[in-house]
């Protein structure tokens, strides 16, 4: 035993990021694989991740909460689409309820993932806060490495050159850093963007500001939704919480894949179908045609789902509009357009989107060589080729991430427990044959086509293929023979030396 092996602490399995995901991850692994030893590590000195980092006014989920919470601790709250504080306080609730919270190690970034075949275990380089500003360097080693970080950059949103930004007189504000002293009562506010944060912002604002502009390059597919699931409602006060939590997921799941299938397969008809139910809302055919009819089909990008038709709303009252054009510059009142109008702005909000990152931004090295992620393949949408012993948690783009997530956590549980039985001190999904490629996120939006090269791929059959099909995944992901896809290093192979926990 060396120096190091004593120093340096060692668990089964690390997981990286205590957000929606990193709890779910946390859960099956302590009920499913109860002797192993595990960690969350999280960068923040918060739970929570995406919901505790976003503060912008309005946020909220864009997925039912009976689909987007956990299968194993039902949504109780009223709301189906919940506002994040909301979602938040569940996300806690859970980890403190199951014991997860005291697994969890704040202020802990993963700087660098090191695979040693030799020993059949990680060691993580960690730049650990004490939270008043001064870090230091940690490892750590562990035998299973499982990415619970979602695939956006949340140190940098994306933000492109505006011409002419520094002479604006007014206020500049990125919505993933929301600045806690931004007072807009009786401003006027222009929102650069037409994603789900920006149609969150509009009417979450409206009612404070003088005006409020959501400035928009091209349409985006908006429909809008209930607030409150009235089927759920009754199912809920006719049975037991579980069950009626279950039957509404899965009457969920169903409706979300059928109108997901309804949209790929007959997009002429979905597209009369979204512009005759805002047409409806609305009362403007015109209107509806120049800003709320994109030149693409719904779901070839995310569709933004409106709870109640609160940003249509905000719209017919007066408070809102909508402008389709392009920036030609900032001037010092505001935003000059390509058309000649000028857009007067006390406060701007460049809603343009994130940046993906793949992992964390944790690039893994296996003996020494980094590993070149756009190379690699992607098994079940979990596992990579060419990295032993290493999971990713990526969530649908269709439906709710957590379907997907969940499924993957209980995958990593079985490849686990299938490890324990046949002695394996490492596995690596290998493909058998050549594998067609695509990327791994196949939409056409803007923040994925800038970044998804620096991916790894899928390939064009199964378990190759990443599905965005809850129902084919649920069937077939924990089914599947591990033996003929995952080849293994037995633990007699290595030099696995014993570590002091």
């Amino acid at each position: 035993m060396t120096e190091t092996d004593i120093v340096t602490e060692h668990l089964d399995v690390v997981i990286v990021g205590a957000g929606l995901s990193g709890i779910g991850a946390a859960y099956r692994l302590q009920t499913e694989c109860p002797g192993k030893s595990y960690a969350i590590l999280e960068a923040r000195d918060a739970l929570g991740g995406t919901w505790d980092l976003f503060r912008y006014p309005g946020i909220r989920s864009d997925s039912d909460m009976f689909t987007l919470g956990y299968p194993f601790k039902p949504w109780r709250d009223a709301k189906s689409i919940a506002d994040g504080p909301s979602i938040l306080r569940y996300v806690t609730e859970t980890a403190t309820e199951f014991g997860i919270d005291r697994h969890i190690r704040y202020g802990m970034k993963v700087t660098s993932a090191d695979w040693s075949s030799a020993q059949a275990r990680w060691t993580l380089t960690i730049a650990r806060s004490d939270g008043a500003g001064a870090t230091e360097e940690i490892t750590l080693t562990c035998n299973f490495l499982y990415i619970c970080a979602g695939y956006y950059n949340y140190d940098h949103g994306y933000e492109p050159e505006f011409p002419g930004i520094g002479d604006f007189a007014g206020r500049v504000v990125h919505p993933q850093f929301w600045p806690e002293d931004l007072d807009y009562t009786g401003k006027r506010v222009v929102v650069i963007g037409s994603g789900a944060t920006a149609v969150t912002l509009v009417p979450a604002m409206a009612q404070q500001t003088e005006m409020i502009t959501m400035l928009q390059r091209t349409p985006t597919w908006i429909s809008a939704v209930p607030a409150r699931d009235k089927r759920a409602d009754r199912i809920r006060e006719l049975l037991p919480p579980k069950l009626a939590h279950r039957i509404i997921r899965i009457k969920n799941i169903l409706f979300g894949i059928g109108f997901y299938q309804y949209c790929r397969r007959r997009p002429q008809a979905a597209r009369k179908l979204l512009t005759g139910l805002t047409t409806r809302i609305l009362g403007d055919e015109k209107l509806v045609a120049e800003h709320f009819t994109p030149t693409y089909d719904p779901w070839d990008q995310r569709l933004c789902a409106v709870p109640n038709a609160d940003f249509f709303k905000a719209m017919k009252k007066g408070k809102a509009e909508v402008v389709t054009d392009h920036i030609e510059t900032f001037v010092p009142e505001g935003i000059r357009l390509k058309s000649g109008r000028v857009l007067p702005a006390d406060v701007v909000i460049t809603a343009t989107g994130l940046q993906l990152l793949a992992f964390g931004g944790i690039v893994p090295r296996v003996d020494g060589a980094p590993v070149r992620l756009a190379d690699q393949y992607v098994w079940q949408g979990a596992m990579l080729t060419g990295v032993p012993n290493f999971a990713v948690c990526v969530g649908y783009t269709n439906a709710s991430w957590t379907l997907r997530s969940d499924l993957s956590s209980r995958l990593v549980c079985r490849v686990l427990r299938h490890m324990d039985r046949h002695d394996y001190a490492a596995v690596v999904p290998r493909p058998r044959g050549p594998l067609g490629e695509r990327p791994l996120i196949d939409l056409a939006a803007g923040y994925v086509q800038r970044s998804i090269a620096d991916f790894p791929r899928q390939g064009d059959r199964h378990p190759w293929k990443v599905r965005q099909n809850y129902v084919l995944d649920s069937v077939t992901t924990l089914r599947t023979d591990l033996s003929k896809t995952l080849e293994p290093t037995p633990r007699a192979a290595v030099l696995n030396p014993v570590a002091v926990r």
